[in-house]
């Protein structure tokens, strides 16, 4: 093995990608032989305007990287979840109060993360490879060969796609669904707003979710295609008045809003993994932002990645963080396309869709299942 190059290659540079690098460098694993392959550098990726819903799980992640402080700093932290169904009774409540946390979550913007972790992990002395290019991955028995836009290969014991990756014929094989919505977001004011109380509102078409930001809400709606193509050509009042028709008076009126913006939703989950290339973050599953679980489901993946290969470098390994992350993942995306199916896949109105309404007000009533709920929120499944 003198041949080989480094002794782990991170394809992707995202907050999942670095997290890794990141904690295995705290773990003591010898960092120079941490290789991170990004297309950006950390100016270019700090300018990401995306608004993102960390966990309480995913804060304490941040805070053993020491990047908590400068991500918190600007983050809105989200102290009771309210979870209701357009039309019908039932709602359910969670309040950071009954688990006795300072949040239940927090909201922050992409950009800001991916910079505090780049200033975290810094002066670790990994090896950053940024800006650069993945154009190949070939597994060999001994090794992994990386092959880089600029003609460079790079080899290692083991490869893992976080985020940027690459995926070749793995893709293939994966479980994929297009669930025909538009996500519609931006960022909305309310005259009536409640300071840190975020709302995942499900509607006939899909969940409509206001996270509490700044000084208003970033908004997240999902629509099926040919209703978000008639909402985004409203002028903003018009906009406003439908999102009022759609949420309720819970916030009393939406008064402003940013440029909006949409894109398409569906699932793609499998990690693909072979001997010595294993997938977390969005190279392994990309999810339908209901309950916002994408990020904090990858940052868990690499947190077990890091406990595992701290130990011990091999194939093995990788089957056995495998083991470790099957039953979060599997329910984490079962929960997500379950609800995101109830809507886009289903007539408005359908038993499917009433069913889900009821739930939410038994789950409030029994708090048993809703400090599960809570539970699979804030941490996943342990």
């Amino acid at each position: 093995m003198n041949s080989v190059d480094y002794d782990l290659i991170i394809c992707g540079g995202g907050p999942v990608g670095q997290s890794l690098a990141g904690l295995l460098a705290r773990r003591g694993r010898a960092a120079a032989r941490i290789a991170l392959i990004d297309m950006k550098t950390p100016e270019q990726a700090a300018q990401d305007p995306r608004t993102i819903a960390l966990s309480y799980g995913s804060r304490q992640i941040l805070d053993e990287l020491g990047a908590w402080d400068a991500v918190g700093k600007n983050a809105t932290a989200i102290e009771q979840i309210h979870v209701s169904r357009r039309g019908h009774f039932g709602r359910t409540l969670l309040d950071r109060e009954d688990y006795a946390l300072p949040a239940l979550g927090y909201v922050a913007r992409y950009g800001e993360v991916n910079l505090a972790l780049a200033k975290a992990t810094a002066d670790l002395g990994l090896t950053f490879l940024r800006p650069a290019e993945v154009a190949a991955l070939a597994e060999e028995e001994d090794h992994v060969a990386v092959s880089l836009q600029d003609g460079r290969v790079l080899r290692a014991t083991l490869a893992i796609q976080a985020e940027g990756g690459v995926f070749g014929e793995q893709r293939q094989r994966n479980r994929q669904r297009d669930y025909r919505q538009l996500a519609l977001i931006a960022h909305v004011h309310a005259d009536q707003a409640i300071p840190h109380r975020a709302f995942e509102r499900f509607t006939d078409e899909g969940p409509l979710a206001l996270l509490p930001q700044d000084d208003g809400y970033a908004l997240v709606w999902c629509v099926r295609p040919a209703t978000g193509e008639r909402l985004l050509a409203l002028e903003d009042g018009a906009f406003l008045a439908a999102l009022n028709q759609a949420f309720g008076q819970r916030l009393g009126r939406f008064t402003r809003i940013s440029p909006r913006h949409s894109y398409a939703l569906g699932l793609n989950a499998g990690p693909g993994q072979t001997r010595r290339v294993a997938a977390i973050g969005n190279a392994a599953q990309t999810l339908h932002p209901v309950a916002g679980q994408g990020l904090n489901l990858g940052l868990r993946d690499a947190r077990v990645l890091a406990d595992v290969l701290a130990r011990e470098l091999s194939p093995a390994t990788l089957q056995a963080f495998e083991r470790r992350r099957g039953g979060d993942r599997s329910l984490t995306i079962g929960l997500t396309d379950l609800m995101a199916r109830a809507f886009a896949g289903t007539p408005q109105g359908s038993l499917l869709q009433a069913a889900l309404g009821l739930s939410l007000g038994l789950i409030d009533a029994l708090p048993a299942a809703r400090d599960l709920l809570a539970e699979q929120m804030m941490f996943g499944r342990r």
